[in-house]
């Protein structure tokens, strides 16, 4: 059976750097995430016995590193099934990939729900999140709506992204920024591997779980302002341990540096904007859904702007009918 799902990235508002468990992919904290409405990939799998090997195609591209990876995520799924067949997967994505826009989470989000759909699974919602954390970790999150938390498990099963707050919560909107369409140079999952290298990744982790409770508050609440200055430290915070690390991970570039100057201009002058960034050199920025036109008009004034990109708080991951293949 040909099946395709449509999955969303998301933009982490506390993050995550590091792991409890490389295999199982446990993050050593818990997170909370916005699900985004645009920034989307699109993958159809369709298992058939005539294939000899996995035939895989990510953005019209045949990569080594990125189909071991996915094939290595089908035979998670085969097994679940108890099937050997191999398998046809395209895959597209709807934003530029490897800039530090989470390509991977909804990458996988997206395959792991196409490939359990044609393998016949019927798997729920916290099911599916376990299962595409285990291709990437992030990806758990781009399975629910709205407004995600991932649970701060010890064990598979109690690691899993669930939804806190409905998309239609609050009218806030991500705007992203993207300066730069060049991959990183070192990939997120690679970049893990050293965390605990730095100084201060302990003081860091003691802190996430009442952190997480704090950020709660703030959105049930609907602080915009507390949300904006939570987001921002929450940031800088989390590259400040990238930087420390051994060898150091500097992912922000000058465009990036940049925009996150003008967000603090910008809020001087009245704007309500505040921005966050992940592990590349995108900025997501965040505001009010009133305000969205009037920082994109500021954005297109700057050459350094490649492309930018609206997001509400979305749904997620979907099955859809219309195939690529």
């Amino acid at each position: 059976m040909k099946t395709t799902a449509i999955a969303p990235s998301n933009i982490a508002f506390t993050k995550y750097w590091g792991r409890k468990d490389e295999i199982l992919r446990l993050p050593i904290n818990g997170s909370i995430s916005m699900t985004l409405s645009n920034l989307l990939t699109t993958t159809t799998v369709q298992f058939d016995e005539k294939l000899k090997a996995d035939d895989i195609i990510i953005n019209n591209e045949k990569l080594d590193t990125e189909a071991a990876k996915v094939s290595k995520h089908l035979d998670r799924i085969r097994n679940l099934a108890g099937i050997e067949t191999f398998a046809k997967v395209i895959s597209v994505n709807s934003f530029p990939t490897g800039t530090g826009l989470s390509s991977s989470a909804s990458g996988f989000a997206a395959l792991t729900v196409a490939a359990a759909s044609a393998a016949a699974l019927n798997l729920s919602e916290k099911e599916l999140s376990i299962l595409a954390r285990q291709g990437s970790g992030s990806s758990c999150r781009s399975i629910p709506s709205g407004i995600v938390e991932w649970m701060d498990g010890d064990t598979s099963e109690t690691s899993y992204a669930k939804t806190i707050f409905p998309k239609d919560h609050w009218d806030i909107a991500d705007v992203v920024a993207v300066v730069s369409r060049n991959r990183k140079e070192v990939p997120t999952s690679e970049g893990q591997e050293n965390a605990d290298s730095s100084p201060f990744l302990k003081l860091r982790v003691a802190r996430m779980k009442k952190k997480n409770e704090e950020l709660k508050r703030i959105i049930e609440k609907k602080d915009f302002t507390k949300l904006g200055e939570f987001i921002e430290q929450e940031a800088l915070e989390l590259h400040s341990i990238y930087m420390t690390q051994n060898p150091p991970l500097i992912y922000l570039n000058p465009n990036s540096l940049l925009i996150m100057k003008l967000t603090k201009k910008w809020r001087d002058e009245g704007l309500t904007v505040y921005f966050t960034v992940n592990t590349g050199q995108d900025v997501h920025l965040i505001t009010k859904k009133r305000d969205v036109k009037k920082l994109g008009k500021k954005l297109k004034e700057i050459p350094e702007v490649k492309q930018i990109i609206i997001n509400e708080p979305g749904d997620g991951t979907k099955l859809s009918d219309k195939h690529l293949f």
